[in-house]
């Protein structure tokens, strides 16, 4: 993965081609990605990475980054977490996320510790690469999946409390696990972006310096120094169409205080007798039922409602699985019973995409009929 970092060096000076990083070793995905975003062809010279968006279906969007908004998110994330350091990559490097962590490192002149994560997460390799970084400030960048694996196991657990800051993306993180990550001593730091934004540009709902944010009918909207300039393949109706602003697909509110709390995606919605669910604040509170380790939320077509809200689950433990009645009881105390499930499904893992999305779709897809 460090072989990337002579690119990422011209890539933030903005000399030289734009730079499409690729996985390498995926014989599938490589030439999706290579042909759908037109390597070859004539770019905006102030291009300087196209990095693919996650989850896209169809040709990938590809959103076009300069160097001058490259620099503004890694300078940004610095001046928020207390000054440049060393970072531990273990994150795919042709994701943002993980691009971020080199693109940081190249500024602050470090060399990131590497867990390779190319044939799985190997969390016994988390205590020997934050052994392997020097002294003075040191940051990770995880997903939640990868957090909650690492403190399964004491020793990850103790290297990931050493760190200055645990920078946690991806996707939301199960309250749960951020409970475990406190108790245990590590300094998680919740993110939130896209690679539209040059990835994570609001940090436990504070924007970062540059970055505004704001709430139209529900949605939110992204703007200032790291936003891409537009997508190589432009969408129609396009989210960058608001000069200077990024139109996300979640929903969002503003506090008084101008933190931001995402409530899900817009386009993930459940539609259930004529009311709206949104997966995302379900799981939140079935993540807190005992007999509950992982869920997810989803829907599922319905010939009376429309569609009715389903839940994979995989248990707490292989001894004691939660009933639908008692997901049930427990949804209602929180939520209105529109909410609560109204299908269970027992699962040993849940699909994910991405560097760690939960994929709603594919259990969508899976347990309907």
């Amino acid at each position: 993965m460090l072989n990337l970092l002579p690119a990422v060096e011209r890539m933030l000076t903005g000399e030289g081609d734009a730079v499409l990083p690729v996985p390498a070793s995926d014989l599938r995905e490589t030439p999706v990605l290579t042909t759908g975003l037109r390597v070859g062809e004539a770019i905006d010279d102030d291009v300087a990475l196209v990095v693919s968006t996650s989850g896209t279906t169809g040709a990938p969007k590809g959103a076009m980054l300069t160097a001058a908004a490259l620099r503004a998110s890694a300078a940004a994330a610095h001046a928020r977490l207390g000054g440049p350091g060393q970072w531990l990559l273990a994150l795919p490097a042709h994701h943002i996320a993980g691009l971020q962590v080199l693109i940081r490192s190249t500024l602050a002149g470090t060399t990131p510790a590497v867990v390779d994560v190319s044939s799985g997460f190997d969390v016994s390799e988390l205590p020997r690469a934050v052994r392997e970084m020097r002294s003075g400030r040191r940051y990770a960048s995880l997903v939640a999946t990868q957090l909650a694996k690492a403190l399964s196991d004491p020793a990850a657990t103790a290297a990931l409390a050493s760190l200055d800051a645990v920078l946690i993306g991806g996707g939301p993180l199960p309250a749960g696990v951020a409970e475990s990550a406190s108790a245990a001593g590590v300094s998680v730091v919740r993110t939130y972006g896209m690679s539209e934004t040059a990835g994570g540009c609001v940090y436990d709902g504070v924007p970062l310096d540059g970055v505004q944010v704001r709430v139209d009918d529900g949605g939110v909207v992204l703007g200032g120094a790291t936003l891409a300039m537009g997508y190589r393949n432009p969408l129609s109706p396009n989210p960058f169409a608001d000069a200077g602003w990024f139109r996300t697909e979640d929903a969002g509110s503003l506090d008084t205080d101008g933190v931001l709390t995402v409530h899900g995606r817009l386009d993930g919605a459940i539609s259930t007798g004529g009311l709206t669910v949104l997966p995302e604040v379900v799981e939140a509170v079935i993540a807190r039922h005992p007999a509950v380790g992982q869920c997810a939320v989803f829907g599922v077509p319905d010939d009376r409602l429309g569609r009715r809200v389903a839940v994979a689950v995989v248990p707490a433990s292989v001894d004691k699985a939660p009933t639908l009645a008692q997901l049930r009881e427990h949804v209602a105390q929180s939520l209105d019973t529109t909410a609560a499930p109204r299908e269970l499904h027992l699962v040993d893992e849940l699909p994910v995409r991405g560097i760690g999305k939960v994929d709603r779709q594919a259990l969508a897809e899976r347990f309907s009929g």
